[in-house]
């Protein structure tokens, strides 16, 4: 048994029912799991095996990052004014170089820089096997350095030479990738409250694979109750493709494919039609927003507002970071702040609004009900900046709100798990120095066709 003691936190956004923001509050920890959440009166012991005096700290629910392509932090500020379409086609054969020790080398460095920005919890969506490539090696990463996974086996299987976007050496077969995923839910998933490690059925794209096999891997998801994940409705070509191959719009090949649902999860719907956002409110289907990714390829602005009234569910991802070039998530919770207002609106979504959808919208989009709030019974993730720097001066009045409206900020404390897993700015799980020389070699080596 183990316990943790946060005390004196200076303001506490708890997310909970009420979403009570309190000060001088503290938190109790026992194993992982958070047991009191109040003032230090109310707490049921007055020390622990553990414990953080966080005066000077806002502290709230660790942030949650519903899509990423880690593998493509190897190869950043690649393809520089290319939109989707033409930014992949530049890439894939780049990442056709791809090797095992890549993966969990660019994995770890992802995961790094998500922790610390204030991300506990991930998904990452790798849909390029190549060589000796398995999601084997993320989530050996995962383990190592202590972040919440949701390791998603992507899958591309219609090439070039069948209408598809990626070529040939890069896609699979659709009954090896089945096979492949069945795999790794038997082997890896977790499908029990405070889980650190889950799979998701996720094959890529309706540009890369077939309709068929978008079936089956909703027919495997929901034989095993894992969750289901792809990109959809990213930008005009993608609109283009599929009424072209399909003859439908995205909502309507989505429905088609059993791909609606509370178990589904969709990455960036840019182009989702009013209707098409009323059916995914209905149907309780989820919406990952990526607002970097999107404006650096300029595939246009999520109609995120229309979502949440209609009651979408919506989290933020950082998406790949060859798209975005940065993991920070927090970042995106002010990016899509700012997006919703950038159209007329001043009041298109509020700072409150973007840490909801950045904690809790992600947990409802990975289908949890155990993190995204620090209440008690809820898993012990959560983050601590510091209030007393330059990025917060003069926004001590209202804190909560300085997240998003003020400079990004780095983590001082993380905690996953009830582990104390970033300690006054550092990471404590993993030698950072060493992950980034790694890095930045294996990137080398892959860009250059070392």
């Amino acid at each position: 048994m183990s316990t943790l003691l946060v005390r004196n936190i200076h303001t506490l956004l708890t997310m909970d029912h009420h979403r009570r923001e309190l000060r001088d509050a503290s938190l109790f920890i026992r194993d992982g799991v958070i047991e009191a959440v109040g003032s230090l009166a109310e707490m049921p012991v007055q020390t622990a095996d553990q414990v953080l005096d966080l005066s000077h700290h806002i502290v709230l629910p660790g942030l949650v990052n519903t899509h990423h392509h880690m593998v493509q932090s190897l190869t950043r500020v690649c393809a520089q004014d290319s939109e989707l379409f033409g930014w992949l086609k530049t890439l894939y054969p780049i990442w056709s170089r791809l090797t095992g020790n890549a993966v969990y080398t660019a994995s770890k460095l992802a995961m790094a820089e998500l922790i610390l920005s204030g991300c506990t919890t991930s998904s990452d969506h790798l849909y390029i096997y190549p060589n000796d490539v398995t999601l084997d090696h993320q989530i050996q990463a995962a383990a190592e350095i202590g972040i919440r996974f949701h390791a998603a086996r992507g899958s591309m299987s219609v090439g070039e030479s069948k209408g598809g976007l990626p070529p040939d050496s890069v896609v699979e077969d659709e009954a090896f990738v089945l096979k492949d995923t069945q795999r790794l839910i038997q082997q890896y998933h977790n499908p029990a409250r405070h889980a650190m490690l889950r799979i998701v059925v996720a094959p890529c794209s309706p540009f890369s694979v077939s309709p068929d096999l978008m079936r089956e891997s909703a027919y495997l998801a929901r034989h095993y109750a894992v969750s289901l994940h792809t990109h959809l409705a990213e930008n005009d070509n993608d609109i283009a493709y599929g009424l072209e191959k399909f003859g439908q719009r995205p909502g309507d090949y989505a429905e088609s494919v059993g791909w609606v649902g509370n178990d589904v999860w969709h990455a960036h719907c840019v182009k989702l039609d009013a209707d098409e956002i009323k059916r995914f409110g209905h149907t309780h289907t989820g919406v990952c927003h990526c607002p970097s990714s999107n404006m650096r390829l300029a595939s246009g602005i999520a109609p995120v507002r229309q979502m949440l009234d209609v009651r979408v569910k919506v989290g933020l991802g950082v998406d790949g970071s060859a798209s975005n070039d940065s993991g920070h998530l927090l970042a995106e919770a002010r990016q899509a702040m700012l997006l919703q207002r950038v159209m007329g609106d001043p009041a298109g979504l509020s700072a409150r609004e973007a840490l909801q959808m950045a904690t809790l919208g992600g947990a409802s989009v990975l289908n949890r009900d155990d993190i995204g709030a620090l209440a008690p019974g809820m898993s012990a993730d959560l983050i601590a900046y510091r209030l007393d720097t330059v990025a917060f001066a003069g926004a001590q009045h209202d804190p909560v709100a300085a997240l998003t409206f003020c400079a990004p900020a780095s983590v001082d404390y993380s905690v996953i798990g009830g582990k104390i897993v970033v300690k006054e700015g550092h990471l404590q799980t993993v030698d950072l120095p060493r992950v980034i020389e790694d890095h930045n070699r294996v990137s080398r080596q892959l860009i250059n066709g070392e």
